[in-house]
């Protein structure tokens, strides 16, 4: 097979109409494509370690060089190296070869699909959209699809058109494991982008709305859900408001997935959810920026400061118990605090959790965002110099000097009662996704939230089961001069431990209450009235605590 190597001048990636499929040729496609052994570990497998690391770094030859070896070696090459070379890759290929490939579906139904051009004069397709195999493991089994989206920069080699539709990224992913699993009734997906977010709502709630401000979003959310199995009635596009659909092969699954163009929670006024989950434009690009020849995008571009607004009209969204799972990014200006700035945000009545897990200066902020974008000083110097100087300057006029990336977790009281509210950086992380945990917390914090200081006394915790302890001693002490428990789970949290909350945790085991260790531990220690109250006070605070962080699980 001829390498064809030599990549054409490629035309914007919105400027190929998205893919749109009926339900025989999603179940063509899908059978094809299970078929073929294409998947994650066999796209490691065809690149190599090296090679499949460095196109996770966006470094494309190396990958290059090994599905080209791979296409060469022999007259009928695998279906895995066809299809990475062709949809991950953009390398064009024979249409024999996409026919051996996709028997079902062949070169001519891919066309007609959206996903290929049609055959050059030497009979080669080249792809027009960014397909690649998904994988995972969550609590409702294993995950295996395929997603489509636009084509990227390091395949057409050109800055991102403005209706870009981003794939699966680090952000997609982050906020995939965030989200709690509790099977719901109704889950909201608030900027579906290309609708990686709907296909695990799908998973576990009853019925799933998908929203989003871009038509061209919206069809690709169409085509990954018909992909993944649901059957959505026909594509959207701009004249097009609403798209129902329902799991093929299932007769209680009609209407199960709902899609809604327009801005934000503009498209489900006065509707209400047991789960909201978005990545929203939460990008500021100043005008001054823009003027510097950066283009707004559509799946991370405002055009002003929407979370102020967005996180504030949540509250009105929020079934009793419901959450709302976000990122975003917020400002460091001066000295004042960024919890203040956030915490003026949130809805009245709710509960709230801000995680801030990232803090990126200025330069670092603007510089990654231009590249983003697809804007970049080895393309064209000039236009990312100056763009950058626009967001430099707009940043200094405002005095600020970071910026904070991280979660915003909102939960609505199962009754009414004085909400919590936490704000706090934390950069560690522990192993596994973070959904299971924040379910946990939430659960935990809603029961402890009814509890005074006996009834926490009376509860009888568990230790959770990734918590380990380390003591530092002196050589020759005999007690320790450091106790630290670990979180192996979670949030990977490290907590410094009184001789007193140690021994709590070491004996957590279900049997025990709070109180019973205390009285014990005063008991041993032959303390007054008054100390062995202050010792109860203390370790109910730290149950309360460890609780609240998932070191310890609330037991009887």
């Amino acid at each position: 097979m001829s390498p064809a190597s030599a990549r054409s001048a490629s035309e914007p990636s919105s400027s190929f109409p998205p893919p749109a499929v009926t339900p025989a040729q999603a179940t063509s496609l899908r059978a094809d494509l299970a078929e073929s052994g294409w998947g994650v570990e066999a796209v490691a497998a065809l690149l190599g370690e090296a090679a499949d690391a460095a196109l996770r770094r966006e470094i494309r030859l190396p990958a290059l060089r090994a599905v080209r070896a791979a296409l060469a070696a022999g007259s009928a090459p695998s279906p895995v190296a066809v299809l990475t070379a062709l949809f991950m890759l953009g390398e064009p290929v024979p249409a024999t070869a996409l026919d051996a490939a996709l028997p079902r579906t062949a070169a001519a139904g891919a066309a007609a699909i959206g996903l290929v051009g049609e055959p050059d004069g030497a009979g080669y397709v080249r792809a027009r959209v960014d397909l690649r195999p998904h994988e995972a493991v969550d609590d409702a089994g294993e995950v295996r699809w395929w997603v489509a989206s636009d084509l990227g920069e390091l395949v057409t080699g050109r800055a991102l058109a403005p209706d870009h539709v981003l794939g699966v990224g680090g952000a997609g992913l982050t906020l995939a494991g965030l989200t709690p699993r509790t099977p719901v009734h109704a889950a909201l997906d608030l900027g579906c982008g290309c609708g990686i977010q709907t296909l695990y709502l799908l998973r576990h709630a009853e019925y799933v709305v998908a929203t989003d401000i871009s038509a061209r979003a919206l069809a690709f959310t169409a085509f990954n859900a018909a992909l993944a199995g649901v059957s959505v009635a026909g594509a959207p596009d701009v004249g097009t408001e609403s798209v129902a659909g329902s799991e093929s092969g299932s007769d209680s699954g009609a209407g199960r997935l709902e899609l809604l163009r327009g801005s934000l929670l503009e498209p489900v006024a006065g509707r209400r959810f047991d789960l909201i989950v978005s990545n929203p434009p939460f990008v500021i690009t100043p005008p001054a920026v823009r003027e510097a020849g950066l283009p707004l995008m559509e799946y991370r571009d405002a055009g002003g400061p929407i979370l102020p607004g967005l996180v504030t009209g949540l509250g009105e969204h929020l079934e009793p118990g419901a959450t709302a799972v976000m990122l975003g990014n917020w400002e460091h200006r001066g000295t004042a605090s960024w919890r203040e700035v956030v915490a003026a945000w949130l809805p009245e009545g709710l509960d709230a959790w801000i995680l801030e897990r990232e803090l990126q200066d200025p330069v670092e902020y603007a510089t990654m965002w231009l590249r983003d974008g697809g804007l970049t000083p080895e393309r064209d110097p000039e236009a990312f110099d100056a763009a950058l100087e626009a967001w430099i300057d707009d940043f200094e006029a405002r005095d600020v000097r970071g910026v904070g990336f991280g979660y915003l977790i909102v939960h609505r009281p199962r009754r009414p009662r004085e909400p919590w509210r936490l704000l706090e950086e934390v950069t560690t992380s522990g192993q596994g996704v973070l959904g299971p945990h924040v379910a946990e917390v939430l659960e935990v914090r809603e029961r402890l939230a009814g509890l005074d200081d006996e009834a926490v006394a009376d509860l009888r915790p568990l230790l959770a089961p990734d918590v380990t302890e380390e003591r530092h001693l002196i050589p020759g002490a005999a007690e320790p001069t450091v106790i630290l428990l670990r979180q192996g789970g979670g949030l990977g949290r490290t907590l410094q431990a009184s001789t007193a909350v140690a021994a709590l945790a070491g004996v957590a085991d279900g049997e025990l209450s709070v109180g019973q260790v205390a009285s014990a531990i005063a008991a041993l220690s032959e303390l007054n009235a008054a100390d062995a109250a202050a010792l109860r006070a203390e370790m109910v605070e730290a149950t309360r605590h460890l609780l609240t962080t998932g070191f310890l699980r609330p037991g009887k």
